[in-house]
This record gives structure tokens, C-alpha cells and sequence, in this order.
């Protein structure tokens, strides 16, 4: 028997706490995965989103920067073909355009300005989720 309760440690239901300003269509809420709100301690903010069709208003997400690092994932769902993202994104790190068209991972390192992601197609759904290190909460992301 383990000596402590891991129990609080799991997040069994996430927390949609990620409002954007605008509706978007073809996207689902963002769903906080993990945080200091979520876990304390956990000292790390994680959210995922599904993309389930072409983003409009497309960007919808512009240049910005974090006081932390980041990884951002893209995921396709294709279980024939999971390398397969499902769509084309243009996605700007550091002022350099980067094509993404394949389930990937990009490390932001903090303070590098990353942004706008641009949808240049869609064929299926796919995850969008990103991990900050260090940033405990929303408002520290």
C-alpha cells in the first residue's frame, strides 16, 4: 500500500477556464489539463483543444510571448496514419514561418515571440496542446 494518496495528483475533469475574446468556429474550448489551480504544485500549465474544422476568424491566434517556456503540439487522430496532422498550419516562432502539416512538436523557448498560426487547410479533426513549464496558472501563461 503507497504510503501517500496519488489520488490528488489526477485531474478527472479538466477545467475550461481559456475564454477567448471572439467565437471561433471549427474549434472546441480549450480544456485546462493540468495547473497549480488543478494540481497544487504541479507548478506547470497544460491545455488541450480540439480543431474540428477549417478556424474561423482564421488567425485566430496572433503573435505573442511567454515569460516561460512552451511546447506546442499538434496531434493528428488518424489511427491509420497517426503521423498525418490532418491539415497545413503556418505557425511563426521567433519572425520564421514554420509549415507544419504532420504531427510535430515545437519548443517556444520564453521570450521568443511566437504567433500568428494560420490555418492553410483542413481535412480532419487533429489536438492542439501546450505545456508550459514553470507557469502554474492561466494567468502566469
Amino acid at each position: 500500500m503507497p504510503e501517500q494518496d496519488y489520488t490528488k495528483y489526477l485531474v478527472a475533469r479538466p477545467a475550461y477556464e481559456v475564454t477567448p475574446g471572439i467565437e471561433v468556429k471549427g474549434r472546441r474550448p480549450a480544456m485546462t489539463l493540468m495547473s497549480n489551480n488543478l494540481v497544487p504544485g504541479a507548478n506547470m500549465y497544460v491545455e488541450t483543444g480540439w480543431v474540428f474544422g477549417m478556424p474561423d476568424p482564421n488567425p485566430h491566434i496572433h503573435e505573442h510571448v511567454h515569460d516561460y517556456d512552451e511546447i506546442v503540439i499538434h496531434l493528428g487522430t488518424d489511427p491509420e496514419n497517426q503521423e498525418d496532422l490532418g491539415a497545413e498550419i503556418e505557425f511563426v516562432v521567433g519572425g520564421q514561418p514554420l509549415t507544419i502539416s504532420k504531427t510535430s512538436a515545437v519548443f517556444v523557448p520564453r521570450g521568443v515571440s511566437h504567433g500568428p498560426l494560420t490555418w492553410k487547410s483542413f481535412r480532419r479533426p487533429h489536438l492542439e496542446l501546450t505545456i508550459m513549464i514553470g507557469a502554474g496558472t492561466l494567468a502566469e501563461a
